[in-house]
């Protein structure tokens, strides 16, 4: 029994620790792709040439301006003793200078987002029993653009007009002109896959050229695009051990798909515009949640060999549990 309590215990950390895989993915103007694996962002040149240019840093979303700055956060936690956590924001140039432009703050970050516009506009959620929609204007003004109450905010979306979609739980919402539209209901429509929270099921939202929208469903492994008259359908799915977290658009129409796998790996995927054009067959198979389950036995087998502090501290527990309970 208590081999059994630790190896459940065990497996709920690693699932609480890939709970959360990036979303970040953005392109340039000179067709430059840039994306975080959440320890650093990486650049992908069209000659498929690829490099670090922020090294070191834990960023789950990255933005770009017109003017092609890049822009990402840094999270980390201060260990144990102090159990808090720090952030700051920076900013990299089309140069290749990074800087930053919020300094060291406590905490997580709610004061600044990742959802610009094309006039300069900066958007972020803060999330409360009623969330509020903030809206930073290029002269440093700060406005509450609307608020509401939501039951679970998780990622968010701007175009360059300025419209936000955002999704709540498994729903996807649109604010434009201060008020919400519900525009899809349960996204996730199936069981989740081993090693996903059922609340981080649905990832990334990006546009095409004529706004139509994309959301990654990460526990699905597939890609849903919801068009003006709110029809879905399933545009691509991912294959093997890997899931979508996020995407984007080239100037040519293909899809650059950013993904995750049970160990944490990230990869970036071209899917021409011509695939697209073509419904996609369902190739999740058998073999596919095989690999997906073997990835997450293989990284949990990985927390229970390097994770030491964390068995041992499990080990206690059980220990506890254990002689309380005769």
């Amino acid at each position: 029994m208590r081999k059994y309590i630790l190896f459940v215990l065990t497996t709920a950390v690693f699932l609480a620790a890939k709970a959360h895989p990036g979303i970040g993915i953005v392109i340039d103007s000179h067709g430059n792709i840039f994306y975080s694996d959440l320890k650093q962002v990486w650049k992908l040149e069209p000659s498929g040439r690829r490099l670090v240019v922020v090294p070191r840093v834990h960023t789950h979303e990255l933005s770009i301006d017109k003017n092609d700055n890049i822009y990402g956060e840094h999270t980390w936690y201060n260990g144990e003793r102090l159990n808090t956590w720090g952030h700051y924001v920076w900013k990299r140039n089309p140069d290749g200078r990074v800087e930053k432009i919020k300094q060291d703050s406590p905490g997580f970050l709610d004061d600044y987002g990742f959802m610009p516009d094309k006039n300069g506009n900066v958007f972020w959620i803060q999330r409360f029993t009623e969330s509020k929609f903030m809206k930073k204007s290029p002269d440093g003004r700060i406005t509450m653009i609307a608020s509401g109450r939501f039951h679970d905010i998780r990622w968010s979306y701007c175009t360059p007009s300025g419209v936000i979609y955002f999704v709540d739980l498994h729903r996807l919402y649109r604010l434009q002109d201060g008020k919400f539209l519900l525009l899809a209901e349960n996204l996730d429509d199936s069981r989740p896959g081993f090693g996903f929270s059922r609340k981080h099921n649905v990832y990334g939202i990006w546009t095409d050229k004529t706004e139509n929208i994309y959301v990654a469903i990460m526990s699905q492994k597939k890609v849903k695009r919801i068009n003006k008259d709110g029809n879905i359908d399933v545009v691509t799915y991912s294959t093997g051990g890997w899931s979508p977290t996020g995407g984007v658009f080239d100037k040519d129409g293909n899809l650059w798909l950013l993904e995750n796998s049970g160990t944490n790996n990230v990869r970036v995927r071209k899917i021409s515009a011509s695939e697209l054009a073509v419904k996609p067959n369902i190739i999740r198979s058998s073999f596919g949640n095989f690999l997906l389950l073997a990835a997450g036995l293989m990284a949990t087998c990985m927390v229970l060999v390097t994770g030491r502090k964390i068995i041992k501290w499990i080990k206690n527990v059980v220990n506890i549990r254990v002689r309380d309970t005769g």
